[in-house]
């Protein structure tokens, strides 16, 4: 909606602006709750993607939010020699604007050749904490996977060691909650068709050690990773069950219950997928790209439909040389497999999920002086500081006084730690009088600043030197016997 002002009423409401600015100006503390919810328990799009790179989010929301879809999903991966916080909160407000809930895998860095990860330290946890809590998240479930597939021994610093794994979880989670219970912890996905060797340890071994050593382990985390690939050789039928398939899922929520995990966990499917044919003459063993589409719309409709599936989110959409090419939705040309036209056709449902709210009135503009049922504008100015971004039209004001009647909020876009400006228009009481109302804001009827108050005269008659004369009474009341102004 677009308000035009005359001339006449620009000039008053600038006047207005500047010289009751001192007499409007209140400052007001939000209040919030905190912990984390179930993300099964709202409406979820469970569409999903694994992304590289910042540049891949447009691309990723329109294949995980289009044909009726919002607020899909995106696994990413932060090391911790790139947190730094300018730059993973502009990838945070990116992906507010285009409606995607990241799912955050911590890692630590390539040693040597690289082929090896460093084993974690829990000296290094405040540090991914203090970083964490720099940034703005995009909903209010902050979802953190604790590492990639340790039963892989260059996934821990070249050893494979359960206990070592389960007392570092039950410590960063810890911690992790006890800075800000709105942390949903995740354990890091396993290799699940790994074998016992010197290099790799099978997954139902690894389990069962980390719970004989660290019983505690999983009751530390609020949801289950699985990497469901298809396999062998990760060309498996979409319709295959079990172990080493696209269902994976199942098997590692049975193996929990058999070691005695009866605790029921919302399933994140952080990787999966189908290696396919590239221009690389080494991938000839994988499937034509063009099988693809069918197999996960299969997928989709057929396997990860399950009530328990919050996320799925196949690896990799954009990596078109090097060692995962052959997992890319994306060709080096630069154009998409059509498999990945293929899932944005997919009919998709719209997320909900929960964002905080919140926000201050930095200060409120509304004439002192008005005459009886005289309409009038107003200005406020508010600061965004909770995670949701305003839009016109979904805000409300809420008054207490019923003498005063606004309407019309106009209030234009404003994101997360921005200060946005609020045109109303109201009309005044229509007996003469001294009024007191209050003021605050609202989404979905539901308040989410606290009362700003304001104080405003009405005359029957309006008179300018009636106005001089109610000004310098009010004037008085701050001036003391010794005469000088508090």
């Amino acid at each position: 909606m677009r308000v035009r002002f005359a001339p006449g009423s620009l000039i008053l409401m600038k006047k207005i602006f500047c010289i009751f600015i001192a007499l409007a100006l209140l400052v007001l503390i939000p209040s919030t709750t905190l912990a984390i919810y179930d993300p099964t328990s709202v409406s979820n799009n469970k569409f999903g993607i694994h992304i590289e790179n910042s540049s891949d989010l447009q691309d990723a929301a329109h294949l995980v939010n289009s044909t009726g879809g919002d607020w899909g999903y995106i696994t990413l991966v932060i090391q911790k020699n790139q947190r730094d916080i300018n730059t993973w909160q502009k990838v945070f407000d990116q992906a507010r604007r285009a409606h995607l809930i990241p799912i955050v895998r911590i890692a630590t860095q390539g040693v040597g050749d690289g082929s090896t990860w460093e084993k974690p330290s829990t000296d290094e946890i405040d540090g991914w904490i203090s970083f964490f809590d720099s940034l703005n998240w995009v909903i209010k479930n902050r979802y953190i996977i604790i590492g990639n597939e340790p039963n892989q021994a260059k996934e821990w610093g070249g050893f494979v060691n359960p206990k070592e794994y389960g007392e570092y979880l039950i410590v960063i989670s810890s911690k992790l909650k006890a800075d800000n219970p709105d942390y949903f912890v995740l354990p890091a996905g396993f290799d699940a068709s790994a074998p016992n060797s010197k290099d790799t340890m099978d997954e139902a071994t690894f389990l069962s050690n980390m719970l004989k050593d660290v019983p505690d382990a999983l009751k530390y985390v609020d949801g289950w990773s699985s990497h469901s690939y298809p396999n062998p050789n990760f060309t498996g039928s979409e319709t295959d069950t079990g172990r080493g398939s696209i269902s994976t899922y199942k098997w590692e929520l049975g193996l929990l219950s058999s070691l005695g995990v009866n605790k029921e966990l919302p399933i994140f499917i952080t990787e999966t997928g189908w290696a396919h044919t590239t221009d690389d003459p080494k991938t000839r063993a994988f499937l034509n790209p063009d099988s693809l589409g069918d197999k996960f719309k299969y997928a989709f409709e057929n396997v990860w439909n399950d009530k328990r599936v919050v996320a799925v989110t196949p690896f990799i959409l954009s990596y078109t040389d090097g060692l995962f090419a052959q997992f890319s939705w994306k060709q080096s040309a630069g154009k998409f497999y059509k498999f990945y036209d293929d899932v944005a056709t997919l009919t998709k449902p719209s997320g909900r999920p929960q964002q905080e709210t919140s926000g201050e009135i930095m200060a409120l503009f509304i004439p002192p002086f008005l005459g009886s049922n005289q309409t009038f504008w107003g200005i406020a100015l508010a600061k965004n500081t909770g995670q949701s971004i305003w839009k016109n039209g979904e805000l409300s004001l809420m008054l207490d006084n019923k003498n005063i009647d606004l309407q019309i909020p106009i209030f234009g876009e404003t994101e997360p730690r921005r200060t946005g400006i609020l045109f109303f228009r109201g009309t005044s009481p229509k007996n003469s009088g001294f009024f007191v109302g209050s003021l605050r804001l609202a989404k979905d009827s539901k308040v989410f600043t606290n009362a700003v108050q304001f104080q405003m005269i009405t005359l029957e008659k309006p008179d300018f030197w009636i106005i001089i004369d109610e000004l310098r009474k009010i004037i008085s009341l701050s001036i003391p016997r010794n005469g000088k102004i508090a």
